[in-house]
């Protein structure tokens, strides 16, 4: 046991697949009611971090800790009481409807003698209605188009009503106006005083809406805290082997990364 650090919070972790070894001697500790959002370079660690926190991935060596326990030891249904994942990609179950799958979050809440409530009705029609997919409850999963999935997935794991939600990449498939949307979704379920944590690829995304950023590389974090006190120009260089000028985000006040431009040769100069 471990009473220590926030709810949600690995020591020492050494992470892996196979020989492969990903993180040594990781220690990561999500804020209590942060939004925060793990970024890096790909195959630098994050979704294989996020695995281990949603006890996916058993660590090699150190714990993962929820509420003081270890994760690995609790029973799966109190964990999924607790904390809800959106993976990275998932299998739809074939034939089934949109409102069936998003009633399968209700699973944790469910005892041997109790019966489908109100509760469970309303969790599930919530779910839809924030995620804005009730229009499609009744049509196959399996026809919905990429970006129709990824909502409907986000619903399911809304519906478990946990205090904690895990998001792998929850923009994949999505073009930019139902990114925001969902990231959007996302800040206001953090304002309602629910724990988020986000693996991005879009790191001005991650600044405009993490109050709590973890830069990753090569599986070590190499920089965390409040994007606009941690994310300059060396920070991206070092990371992302990119060159920029950051400036502030007009909209959200929060630092924009804007990369250099490809150096070109001067214009010739007009004749006459």
């Amino acid at each position: 046991m471990d009473g220590t650090g926030p709810r949600l919070h690995g020591t020492d972790l050494t992470l892996g697949y196979g020989e492969r070894e990903i993180a040594t001697n990781l220690q990561i500790a999500i804020p209590d009611r942060s939004f925060t959002v793990i970024i890096g370079p790909n195959a630098c660690g994050k979704s294989t971090t996020l695995r281990a926190l949603a006890r996916m991935l058993k660590p090699r060596t150190g714990a993962v800790y929820l509420d003081g326990g270890v994760i690995t030891s609790l029973p799966s249904k109190e964990v999924a009481r607790r904390l809800g994942l959106l993976p990275q990609s998932s299998i739809v179950p074939d034939g089934i409807t949109v409102a069936d799958l998003v009633s399968r979050g209700r699973y944790p809440h469910q005892r041997l003698m109790r019966q489908w409530s109100r509760e469970d009705e309303a969790a599930v029609n919530a779910a839809m209605d924030a995620t804005h997919v009730s229009d499609l409850a009744d049509r196959p999963v399996d026809e919905l188009s990429g970006g129709q999935r990824q909502r409907v997935w986000l619903a399911m794991v809304l519906a478990q009503e946990t205090p904690i939600l895990l998001l792998d990449e929850p923009t994949t498939f999505l073009d930019i106006a139902h990114q925001i949307e969902v990231l959007d979704l996302c800040a206001d379920l953090h304002e309602q005083g629910r724990t988020l944590v986000a693996v991005l690829h879009d790191l001005n995304q991650a600044c405009r809406y993490a109050t709590h950023l973890i830069v990753m590389r090569d599986g070590r974090i190499i920089a965390e805290g409040d994007p606009a006190q941690i994310v300059t120009a060396d920070l991206v260089a070092e990371v992302f082997d990119l060159r920029c000028e950051i400036i502030e985000d007009p909209q959200s006040r929060t630092p924009l990364i804007v990369p250099e431009s490809r150096r070109r040769s001067p214009a010739p100069a007009a004749s006459g």
